[in-house]
């Protein structure tokens, strides 16, 4: 247990300590430079300016957290659903990667506002732009990972009277479960950024309302506070699909570590 805890602790320790020397960098070459404040606040600015805002951000940051969580698991149940239609039905596959790839080719810069205009200012449409932004890895993982399973043990089920729902319970899912989660990782990282997208056309709080704001009225560190908050928000919701992942498909780290070992 102490032996992996000091894993743990030397895996975190090269890029906090990159962070803290970007971060002195950038402190040093404001000073050096003579930078002004409104194009680019030093570090230490940044964290007047977070104490400054800090009772705000709560419900900025409770409103794009709950569209980004309801977001993504919306986007991951329908995600599965499809890529377990995919599994059924082949025609379904061939009928669905076209549309699910033209899906990610228009910018949601460019669809959030239609969005907003068909469903209002309220939580729908950042909901389904987040949704939208999950749909995708995760239903192309998931349906990779039922397709890729194995060929014998299905045919082994088969033999033994088993139907489709026993083979997608006792083999498929199973076999699914770290396909799925890789898609969820990269729905993670972006789910935050997607709904404040969403929150820049309109929206009465969120963090894309709070950095609209600050931008208006010309409060670059403050700016920076919001694009703090957000990367933290997206790093911490990474995390949480890492550990779920790791509960879900225990065996797939065991099998990393007899691999490592």
């Amino acid at each position: 247990m102490l032996w992996t805890r000091h894993l743990q602790v030397r895996s975190w320790l090269p890029p906090a300590a990159l962070t803290v020397a970007l971060l002195a960098a950038w402190e040093i070459g404001v000073a050096v430079f003579d930078t002004p404040a409104y194009i680019l606040p030093p570090p230490s600015a940044v964290w007047t300016a977070f104490g400054e805002v800090r009772p705000l951000l709560g419900e900025h940051i409770i409103t794009t957290t709950t569209e980004a969580v309801v977001g993504i698991a919306t986007g991951a149940a329908v995600g599965v659903l499809l890529a377990v239609a995919v599994w059924a039905v082949p025609l379904f596959r061939r009928l669905t990667y076209p549309l699910l790839v033209a899906s990610q080719t228009v910018p949601m810069v460019v669809l959030a506002p239609l969005l907003v205009l068909w469903f209002g200012f309220g939580l729908t449409p950042k909901v389904l732009v987040v949704a939208l932004i999950a749909l995708f890895p995760v239903a192309i993982s998931t349906a990779e990972g039922l397709v890729g399973a194995d060929a014998e043990q299905i045919e082994l089920l088969r033999s033994m009277g088993a139907g489709r729902r026993e083979i997608l319970r006792l083999i498929l899912l199973p076999t699914a479960t770290p396909a799925f989660f890789a898609g969820l990782r990269i729905a993670a990282a972006y789910a935050i950024a997607g709904a404040v997208i969403g929150e820049w056309v309109g929206a009465s709080s969120g963090l894309g309302l709070f950095v609209t704001r600050s931008q208006n009225s010309f409060r670059v560190d403050r700016v920076f506070v919001g694009v703090a908050v957000i990367a933290l928000l997206s790093i911490t919701l990474f995390g949480i699909v890492e550990v779920l992942a790791r509960l879900a498909a225990p065996w797939q780290r065991a099998q990393s570590k007899e691999d490592a070992s």
